[in-house]
């Protein structure tokens, strides 16, 4: 039974938060220090030199973020768990206040008809792991499966879909080879070592939900690309999919137990501490791929060197660009779905992260009038309806973001939110995109 709009009536709307993004807070109650606490405190490494210490407060303004949702109708609220709120120092005996915050925000959820999706990693490590080697340390792994293991005991009889993390790859790759994230590394060799044992501490989280016997559907979020070939020419096709390695493949085959890609081994293989077991606990079998996606870029065959062992080049675009710099592109989002059903047997697919930033202007009356972002939502939720239609199994689309947050090194100075916070206040106000999703929720807006 499909909407007027084509959806399927199970079909989940929702929207997507991070902690350190939008919860603020950052040494109350017992909360330990996160590499990104750390970064951010390090001068230069954000725009601005903002910080997440309050971000939008939503550690104690969650109720008025939920009373958001329950207006848009969203089925679903996917947000995520600060580990050093649960564990200050990344192991030991929880912080019960910590996992209190987390029980009230659950129940107020459920309370108020809107589903909660349960994040475990969105990228803030315990700064007490990562003194001792962070994500290149396979001991992180292990101290992972614990923390996942109290969330499970604590609230997993009032959540029904978890994803063990967000994006791996931003957390090895920007993390720890261009240094622009959280620890701010710039070495190949940690970035591969991190790879693994983000890898490995999936599959241990995800067996440890198994064995708790907990009922709901577990995943893995990732931020995959395969930039599409600049032309016909059979070169520009192989380099697109060179050019996707890293983001896409890297992560799915072992998932779905075809081991690292052989090009990223023939390269990098030396790197790996891959160690006996690893790729069975790695490749346990998950219910569904949250994907992340904001834009496509274009390539062309280009020679392999040291500093460009795939062999290929980004090319120029004509597509407009957010206030990120990234393509306005919504059928690269039906393409790289697309790619995905074909390639690996996903059982269920969800756009966990697809939103836009855009320079915001608040109008006299105060209302933001953002129909670019508007127009940004209803081109890929259009996407979303004809990736249905070619047979892909997408379950549900996920906004990024709710609100106007923490982005990351950018600070304040971008906004992604369809609620605009205002910096001084943090007062929440909804800008018209808001009410165009909640229309597109009910079945209007397309």
């Amino acid at each position: 039974m499909n909407r007027e709009d084509g959806f399927p009536q199970d079909f989940i709307w929702g929207c997507s938060t991070s902690c350190y993004q939008i919860e603020g807070a950052a040494k109350e109650d017992g909360k330990g220090i996160s590499i990104w606490d750390t970064f951010a405190h390090t001068p230069d490494k954000v725009l601005s030199n903002h910080t997440g210490d309050i971000a939008c407060d939503s550690y104690h303004r969650w109720k008025e973020d939920i009373a958001l949702l329950r207006e848009l109708n969203a089925g679903a609220y996917r947000f995520s768990v600060s580990w050093t709120r649960i564990q200050p120092e990344g192991k030991g005996a929880p912080n019960q206040k910590g996992l209190d915050y987390y029980s009230r925000l659950v129940d107020g959820l459920c309370e108020a008809g809107v589903e909660p999706w349960l994040e475990l990693f969105h990228w803030d490590l315990p700064q007490a792991l990562e003194e001792k080697g962070g994500w290149r340390n396979r001991d992180t792994a292990m101290r992972f499966e614990e923390y996942a293991g109290i969330m499970y005991d604590h609230i997993g009889d009032r959540v029904g879909h978890w994803t063990s993390m967000n994006e791996p790859w931003c957390a090895a790759f920007l993390g720890h080879l261009t240094g622009i994230h959280a620890p701010g590394l710039k070495d190949r060799s940690a970035t591969n070592r991190a790879v693994h044992h983000l890898l490995l501490a999936h599959g241990l989280a995800l067996r440890a939900f198994r064995r708790s016997g907990i009922k709901g559907e577990y995943g893995l979020v990732i931020n995959p690309s395969k930039p599409r070939p600049a032309t016909l020419r059979p070169e520009d096709a192989e380099a697109s999919e060179r050019a996707s390695i890293e983001r896409t493949s890297l992560w799915l085959d072992p998932i779905f137990g075809r081991s690292y890609p052989r090009v990223f081994m023939d390269i990098f293989g030396s790197d790996m501490p891959i160690e006996a077991g690893d790729m069975d606990i790695i490749s346990e079998p998950l219910d569904f791929i949250g994907v992340n996606y904001y834009d496509e870029e274009a390539v062309r065959a280009a020679p392999c060197s040291a500093q460009n062992p795939y062999g290929f080049e980004f090319v120029p675009t004509y597509q407009k660009k957010t206030d990120m710099g990234w393509e306005i592109e919504p059928s690269g989002l039906r393409r790289i779905l697309s790619y995905i059903a074909n390639v690996w047997p996903c059982k269920k697919i969800y756009v966990t992260e697809n939103g836009a930033a855009f320079p915001d202007k608040q109008d006299a009356d105060g209302i933001v009038r953002d129909y670019d972002r508007i127009d940004y939502i209803k081109g890929h939720a259009n996407a979303c309806g004809d990736a249905i239609k070619q047979g892909v199994p997408l379950k549900g689309y996920f906004l990024w973001s709710l609100i106007d947050n923490f982005e990351w090194s950018f600070g304040y100075n971008r906004a992604f939110g369809i609620v605009a916070v205002d910096r001084n206040t943090l007062e929440r106000r909804p800008k018209l995109s808001f009410y165009y999703y909640r229309d597109l929720i009910a079945g209007f807006g397309l």
